[in-house]
């Protein structure tokens, strides 16, 4: 996988992918501003959810003792998981276990983190994904481009493609007379789906929240799926980042608000699931709990990074990100793409690849991803702190081309001659390199910088010059 810039050249040159996030994110905008202007408690939600996660992080071993106790009074039984190594091999164990060689999944993004599917294939289980859009995903071999709609960079025409292309490879195949009507791609989905739901034993899922109080888990979605996951196998296996953890049902009232309006634009979401434990006749006989660390404990170690951790997935940062807009989410190579991701993922993953250490780069820092988290996480600050982290690497010291470029800037700056003279040289310049008013792609080694970006002609005249010309307009 590329760094950031190479991976955003690409898809910044791709016009149909550019449309499809254009459209999609702009209708999410539009119905979130909507539904959030409708409540004069939105700013004390977002306080209060901000103050609870907040709360929970710094105590977050005690919350974690309390759920695995609650956990296992009510019938389930709790795994630890330092990395995804250890997570994955727990997961094909309890697989292995049951006798069974496929499973169905649901809201999975943790799962997706550690790359599960591939540890269980590489064990000959099978994994179906069951959300729509993580279904479209896997069916195209694809990877997840959004933290809530997956395959928002595919519109309905190529859907249409990839059901009539790989629904018979796997399962019951889509009719062929299928059209691009949302409601005829809901029932192909339906009926392909359905048969792995009646004959899967096991699912695993992820959770949206874990109650620390009862042991309980929560999964919120808009298409009932997971419903089916979460109450028809007999086994039950959740992978929940360590994260997850709010204290009391009390507090889930809160993100009950805040979560549906910040990623769907929605009042309340159609499904919200909740289980504890097991029931004798009532849904999965065996529920097992896999809590994952996978660098989080040294995310929540950093005092103004561990915020980060705040986050409740509902991407709201993604939707407003001029970024993320133009190049969509598998620019970043990580299942978390946007703002929250290009502070999560180097500090789950590190910053020693180039790819982790490109990611603080790829904002404007226009600040629209804080003003709209539901639980104010300042992505800004992070970024300009993970900025400072990579430059001050030692592997990435060194005569790097932008530094030499900050060296050459802070020498002029540092002299009021040296600027006076590039502002009249860049004066100068400009009327010839620039059409319109504008400067577009210049040779290298300027490419490097007007490849990706317009940049305005300097003024004919410098305010600086404009000043002893008039002595402020009063000449």
């Amino acid at each position: 996988m590329p760094a950031f810039p190479e991976a955003a050249s690409s898809a910044v040159a791709d016009s149909q992918l550019r449309h499809n996030l254009q459209k999609a994110t702009g209708t999410i905008r539009r119905k979130r501003a909507e539904v959030v202007e409708e409540l004069d408690d939105w700013s004390d939600l977002r306080a209060a959810g901000a103050a609870i996660k907040a709360h929970t992080l710094s105590h977050l071993d005690e919350y974690l003792e309390r759920f695995e106790t609650a956990v296992t009074k009510a019938g389930g039984t709790v795994h630890w998981a330092r990395d995804a190594a250890e997570a994955n091999r727990i997961v094909v164990d309890l697989v292995h276990a049951t006798g069974e060689t496929e499973a169905v999944k649901i809201k999975s993004m943790t799962t997706q983190e550690i790359e599960l599917n591939d540890a269980l294939a590489n064990a000959d289980i099978s994994a179906w994904e069951t959300d729509l859009a993580e279904l479209i995903v896997q069916l195209d071999e694809d990877t997840p481009s959004h933290i809530l709609v997956p395959a928002i960079h595919r519109n309905r025409a190529e859907i249409r493609e990839i059901f009539r292309r790989e629904m018979g490879v796997s399962g019951k195949p889509a009719p062929a007379d299928l059209t691009d009507d949302p409601a005829d791609l809901a029932e192909a989905a339906r009926r392909h789906l359905r048969e792995k739901f009646l004959r899967s034993r096991v699912a695993i899922s992820g959770a949206n929240f874990a109650v620390a109080d009862t042991g309980s888990l929560v999964v919120v979605e808009s298409e009932g799926n997971g419903r089916m996951c979460l109450t028809m196998p007999e086994t039950l296996i959740s992978v929940v980042g360590i994260e997850k953890l709010i204290p009391s049902w009390q507090d889930l009232e809160v993100f009950l608000q805040l979560l549906p309006r910040s990623s769907t634009g929605e009042r309340m979401n159609p499904y919200t699931s909740t289980w504890t434990g097991v029931a004798a006749g009532d849904g999965p006989s065996a529920f097992h709990v896999v809590l994952l660390d996978n660098g989080r404990s040294s995310a929540l170690a950093d005092e103004v990074g561990s915020q980060a951790l705040r986050c409740i997935r509902c991407s709201a940062c993604l939707n407003v990100c001029p970024v993320y807009e133009r190049t969509g989410g598998h620019a970043y190579g990580s299942v978390y793409p946007g703002p929250i991701g290009a502070v999560l993922t180097p500090q789950l993953r590190g910053t020693e690849s180039d790819v982790d250490a490109s990611l603080p780069y790829a904002s404007t820092l226009c600040g629209a991803c804080y003003d709209v988290c539901p639980v104010a996480i300042d992505i800004p600050e992070l970024l300009v702190r993970l900025r400072t982290k990579t430059v001050e690497e030692p592997k990435r010291r060194g005569p790097r081309g932008l530094d030499v470029v900050m060296r050459g800037v802070g020498w002029i700056l540092g002299d009021a001659r040296r600027l006076a003279r590039v502002q009249r040289l860049a004066s100068w310049s400009g009327s010839w390199l620039g059409k319109a008013g504008r400067i577009g792609r210049l040779p290298w080694p300027a490419s490097k910088w007007t490849n990706a970006r317009d940049a305005p002609t300097p003024p004919t005249e410098s305010f600086r010059s404009w000043w002893q010309r008039t002595r402020g307009g009063n000449s």
